[in-house]
């Protein structure tokens, strides 16, 4: 199991690394977790470049097949129409949170760069 920068959790064998902790992963699948329910994309082969992973564990497969408690599997689509709408939702507080912010006479982010 690998976890990244950018929140993504893939699942997957193996079968290379080096120094720089790139990794090569087969038979991958991304595992989404939304609310209570996941589900599993599957992605193939995989290389994962060093500077991304934030974490690498191995996954007992006996537990894996167990679901904890409170999450139920389903759909890919169920889970992207999930996670499309929380996404679209965490932008419109950004921007409130940002109009709010601006009226107090805070920058915006990138907002004192000018292109000379």
């Amino acid at each position: 199991m690998v976890s990244l920068r950018d929140g993504r959790k893939l699942i997957g064998v193996l079968r290379s690394w080096d120094q720089f902790a790139n990794l090569v992963l087969q038979d991958t699948v991304e595992r989404i977790f939304i609310q209570r329910v996941f589900a599993d994309i599957p992605r193939g082969v995989f290389l994962v470049r060093g500077e991304n992973v934030l974490l690498l564990g191995e996954i007992d497969l006996d537990k894996d097949d167990d679901i904890p408690e409170p999450f139920e599997k389903t759909s890919a689509e169920t889970v992207l129409a999930l996670q499309k709408k929380e996404h679209e939702s965490r932008k419109k507080s950004d921007k409130r949170r940002l109009e709010k912010l601006q009226a107090l006479g805070f920058e915006g982010e990138n907002a004192g760069e000018t292109l000379l």
